[in-house]
């Protein structure tokens, strides 16, 4: 260049380029500094005026390197792979970093707190559902009394909602129903009039079911297969309630009602019928059964289809026990009162149930 000595000008790429290290002579008795750690830059507020980086050196006085032409990279002193200075503690010179809490850390809800909330929430949406409920069936009337009254009034009207069929089979089938648990077969032969009690009963037995009433009498008469005994049952539709019904079972419970002679229910002699001479001396053996479930008596007066007399009837429970030698024992009148009355009894209650069921 013109005006300036040769020997002056310097490549622009020499101080990039140049290594930076201290040149000793053999005049200077200090060694030759080697560093053995990573230097850290000091901080600066910029570079210098003439565009270079300082350079620390070893006594202190900071050298002057040229800045790269590309920018400059991470230092390396502060890398986590950085060699630790020998004697030091490990990663004694490593960063520490701690996270703050975020903002609002404070404001959050715990844990233990929504717990404890969400299950107060629960026990009052509980209460009030049960409180609801309660209500309602106040409101409603929906309880065990009214379940109750309605499952008699259901059964008090089957006398004039039910075919007679339903409720007296024109056959009944009795398996195991007869002495020693032979079969039974019955048929049907005559059903009465639907009536009143009055002729129904002897006087005494009609006091004794006073206290129920009665709104109205079904009776039906069977025979057996051979046509040599006759049985009578009965459906008597009361009055009562179910403590009505509870009181009068209790009473025929505790006084053995249903094994008094006087107390015997009265025959349906069907004209031209093989029962047609079936009358009070005819009665054999009897049974009665007050339900609890509906406001029904079932009864059943059974005796031999010759007309004969029977000088002392025995009650079915007593003629079906085992060594009984009574007549109507030995001629198996206790089975036929009391299998048929049952299987009457077992019908009617389907029937209570579902009234369009047909009884099988």
């Amino acid at each position: 260049m013109r005006g300036v000595p040769e020997q002056d000008v310097q490549a622009p790429w020499a101080s990039t380029t140049a290594p930076l290290r201290r040149e000793s002579s053999e005049d200077d008795s200090r060694p030759a500094w080697t560093p053995t750690a990573p230097v850290r830059l000091p901080e600066v507020d910029g570079p210098d005026v003439s565009g270079a980086v300082r350079v620390p050196r070893p006594g202190g006085a900071p050298e002057t390197a040229a800045r790269s032409a590309g920018p400059v990279g991470p230092d390396p002193a502060f890398s986590w792979s950085a060699p630790t200075a020998p004697g030091a503690a490990p990663r004694a010179t490593r960063p520490v970093i701690r996270f703050a809490r975020p903002e609002g850390y404070r404001d959050l809800p715990r844990p233990r707190r929504s717990r404890t909330v969400a299950a107060a929430a629960c026990v009052v949406l509980g209460l009030g559902l049960i409180g609801g409920a309660v209500t309602g069936s106040w409101l409603v009337g929906d309880t065990a009394d009214a379940g109750e009254r309605g499952a008699y009034a259901t059964a008090g009207g089957l006398w004039h909602n039910v075919p007679v069929d339903q409720l007296f089979p024109p056959t009944v089938d009795g398996q195991g129903a007869g002495p020693g648990g032979a079969d039974r077969t019955w048929t049907r032969i005559a059903v009465a009039p639907d009536g009143g009690c009055a002729d129904a009963f002897d006087p005494l037995l009609l006091k004794t079911l006073a206290p129920v009433g009665c709104t109205r009498l079904l009776r039906a008469t069977y025979t057996d297969a051979t046509q040599s005994y006759v049985t009578t049952v009965g459906l008597l539709f009361t009055k009562a309630d179910a403590a009505g019904m509870r009181a009068l079972d209790a009473r025929f419970a505790k006084e053995a009602l249903a094994a008094r002679t006087d107390l015997i229910p009265r025959p349906y002699a069907a004209e031209d019928t093989v029962a047609a001479a079936f009358g009070d001396q005819q009665r054999a053996s009897w049974t009665i059964s007050v339900l609890t479930d509906a406001p029904v008596v079932v009864y059943a007066v059974s005796g031999w289809a010759d007309g004969r007399t029977v000088a002392t009837p025995q009650p079915a429970a007593q003629a079906t026990a085992s060594g009984a030698t009574t007549s109507p024992a030995q001629g198996g009148l206790g089975h036929e009162a009391k299998g048929l009355a049952d299987r009457i009894e077992r019908a009617l209650r389907r029937t209570a149930v579902s009234p369009s069921e047909q009884p099988s």
